[in-house]
């Protein structure tokens, strides 16, 4: 089911949101070898050091694109998240033509500035890294927010933290 402002898109980019909105899972073969990594994040997260979970960060973004055999991207983590009366901002992915593709991931609340829960560092991280797959994988023109894209970023969270 499309979210609401499908109707606005134009015919090209209605196709493209199906073609989104079909794939559901993206298959990581080697994701078990993350796990060390994912499980160190979580325990850098607690101890609050930005390099460190930066360098985290990377490696499993550097981890998921190789396992896709697609391009890599720059992972930068920042401190507290820009806010506005729009809310709060958790992550951003940006690509230009001829660049390396960024993903950057805030680690602390804007209001009380303390370090984000282990889960929804994670799922940021995957979110963006999810726009990524969509053009570097999938090859769509756009990476819209559809229901498949928010069930391929399930699907990798769930091949890199398994259920205890």
């Amino acid at each position: 089911m499309p979210f609401p402002f499908y109707d606005r898109l134009s015919a090209r980019d209605q196709a493209t949101y199906r073609k989104s909105d079909a794939v559901q899972t993206v298959t990581l073969p080697k994701a078990r070898e993350l796990h060390p990594l994912v499980a160190e994040l979580r325990e850098e997260l607690a101890r609050g050091e930005r390099p460190q979970i930066e360098r985290l960060a990377q490696a499993i973004a550097n981890g998921v694109t190789a396992d896709l055999g697609i391009a890599p991207v720059r992972v930068q983590v920042l401190a507290v998240r820009p806010s506005r009366n729009w809310g709060e901002l958790h992550g951003l992915y940006t690509a230009e033509e001829g660049e390396v593709a960024r993903i950057q991931v805030w680690m602390r609340t804007a209001h009380h500035k303390r370090v984000v829960a282990f889960r929804t560092f994670l799922r940021t991280l995957l979110h963006e890294l999810g726009h990524h797959v969509d053009f570097a994988h999938l090859k769509l023109r756009e990476s819209f927010h559809t229901e498949g894209f928010f069930k391929r970023e399930s699907s990798l969270f769930r091949q890199l933290v398994p259920e205890r």
